[in-house]
């Protein structure tokens, strides 16, 4: 069609019909493969375009299933971000009272601490009145059986207070007018 067609004349006048019928069965000609290659072409497109389309929609679905799955695993994310806030809030206050808790009793027991050297304070000063008794007595009763043997009573009498007192600063230490040991022994104490 770009190039130009002559056709012959006839000897009356017009063109030789033969070489019209020719040229138009030629031109129907190309233009039927032409057709046919445009509908090959329009039918590979087609069957290209229903390719891409099923992609596109396999592609989209994915996408879809690929979002839910984001968005379901920030969900637990954020599940499991709050939840182990919250026990490790928890776990604070389970250690702030058991602290207190721990606190609690170690100041009961540096009271019951307390109150036992109490205790051992008034023991030892009772040990030494019944101490002190004991040697009045011993005293009264040497006095009261002044005998024949008076030197030697005294003696034994000397000798068992000394061995008395010796025994208890022995065991406690010397003891002064406070009824206190002097002693830097102290049996297991540390004084205060």
């Amino acid at each position: 069609m770009a190039r130009e067609k002559r056709f012959r004349t006839s000897f009356m006048g017009g063109f030789k019909k033969s070489d019209v019928n020719g040229y138009i069965e030629k031109i129907l000609k190309e233009f039927d493969e032409k057709l046919k290659s445009k509908d090959d072409e329009i039918s590979v497109l087609r069957n290209q375009n229903k390719e891409l389309r099923f992609k596109y929609d396999e592609l989209l679905k994915k996408s879809d299933e690929i979002n839910e799955a984001r968005a379901k695993i920030g969900d637990v994310l954020i599940q499991a971000q709050e939840k182990a806030e919250k026990m490790l809030e928890e776990a604070k206050l389970e250690v702030a009272d058991e602290k207190k808790r721990l606190e609690e009793t170690l100041e009961n027991e540096r009271e019951k601490l307390v109150d036992i050297r109490a205790d051992i304070k008034n023991l030892k000063a009772e040990i030494v009145k019944v101490l002190s008794k004991y040697e009045t007595e011993l005293s009264e009763l040497a006095k009261e059986e002044e005998a024949p043997e008076e030197e030697s009573a005294e003696t034994v009498a000397d000798s068992a207070e000394g061995e008395a007192a010796a025994s208890y600063e022995q065991d406690f230490g010397a003891v002064d007018e406070t009824g206190y040991s002097q002693s830097s022994y102290d049996p297991g104490f540390t004084r205060y």
